[in-house]
């Protein structure tokens, strides 16, 4: 029996495939410009500490996020900014063989983070309780961004006296090539830098860095117009002190220069902070995803669910970040 399918009677014509292409260029224009015309509305979603990475045409965001009264990691894609799609739970803490060695019943969730190599991914996470027992950092791998991830086998990093192991960030370096871990903050209030082994899952060496004015957690980095940009919350996460602060140098683990706030409380909008920030894939566009108190007042403690927001980044003619405003709506 021919195993092989019949050939077509005829075959189409390089003008054939010539069209077809224009069908195809001239669709992606027709996405490409309903894209950049969109309205995107904050706040985009419930949840806090929220990473974002660009994949392809597509936006994920990783928030400590709460289904009932259990706290899990959910991740949430889009292509528009506009609608989300949930994966998860991407991380299992029945499946961390480590979670227990604290000797705690409980152990909380928060403030992950993400990072992609060679096409594998790499997700870190916060573990707590913070105050009973020194709060721990995990590093867990997986194969696609939706997961599920995998961990380690041990904690990547454990805190200690004048150190919180909370809030990991990792950054490749586009000057030397390394991947840096930043970590720390709450009740230390210290920062620390790490350079990671080439595996990803385990630290080669901590790099000395100076504590930035008003630093008290959530760091991230990023490198734009030549300039290496830490930002990081300041303030207590529940109040209206809660806000993001900026630092610069020409290294990515300083001396630092301090150039205030970028993000504050104001009326409508409460404790924006634990931020990141990436290009929008669709027009290379910075943008900042952070969270944020909405339909709240004075300046707390405030209660309920905290909300995810995305905001455009500007840069000045010196290179350094615009103070960013809060807003409810925004075309792309």
């Amino acid at each position: 029996m021919n195993s092989h399918p019949a050939e077509p009677e005829s075959r189409p014509k390089h003008g054939g495939r010539f069209a077809a292409r224009l069908v195809c260029c001239f669709t992606l224009l027709l996405t490409l410009h309903g894209a950049l015309g969109a309205t995107i509305t904050n706040p985009l979603m419930p949840g806090a500490d929220p990473h974002a990475i660009s994949i392809g045409q597509s936006v994920w965001i990783y928030p400590t996020w709460s289904k009932g009264a259990a706290p899990q990691f959910f991740a949430f894609a889009s292509e528009d900014l506009q609608h989300w799609q949930r994966h998860g739970p991407v991380l299992d803490f029945a499946d961390v063989s480590w979670i227990k060695d604290d000797g705690q019943a409980q152990h909380f969730p928060w403030a992950p983070a993400i990072i992609e190599r060679q096409g594998v991914f790499y997700f870190y996470y916060s573990v707590g309780p913070q105050r009973q027992t020194p709060a721990r950092i995990g590093v867990a791998r997986g194969d696609t961004p939706a997961g599920p991830f995998r961990d380690s086998g041990k904690p990547l990093l454990t805190g200690e006296k004048g150190f919180e192991a909370i809030d990991p960030m990792v950054f490749l370096d586009p000057q030397s090539g390394k991947y840096l871990l930043y970590a720390g903050g709450s009740a230390g209030a210290g920062l620390k830098v790490f350079e990671l082994n080439d595996d990803l899952i385990s630290i080669a060496r901590e790099i000395k860095t100076g504590r930035p004015p008003k630093f008290t957690e959530g760091a991230f980095m990023h490198y734009a117009e030549g300039i290496y940009h830490l930002t990081y919350s300041h303030g207590r996460w529940r109040e209206a002190s809660y806000s993001v602060h900026y630092a610069t140098a020409l290294t990515p683990t300083g001396p630092w220069t301090y150039r205030g706030a970028l993000l504050e409380s104001d009326n409508k909008h409460k404790g924006p902070g634990h931020h990141s920030i990436i290009q929008d894939p669709a027009n290379g566009q910075w943008l900042i995803v952070y969270h944020r108190w909405n339909g709240t007042s004075g300046d707390g403690p405030y209660k309920g669910m905290r909300r995810v927001a995305i905001e455009r980044i500007e840069y000045g003619a010196d290179g350094a970040i615009l103070p960013i405003r809060m807003s409810d709506a925004w075309t792309r």
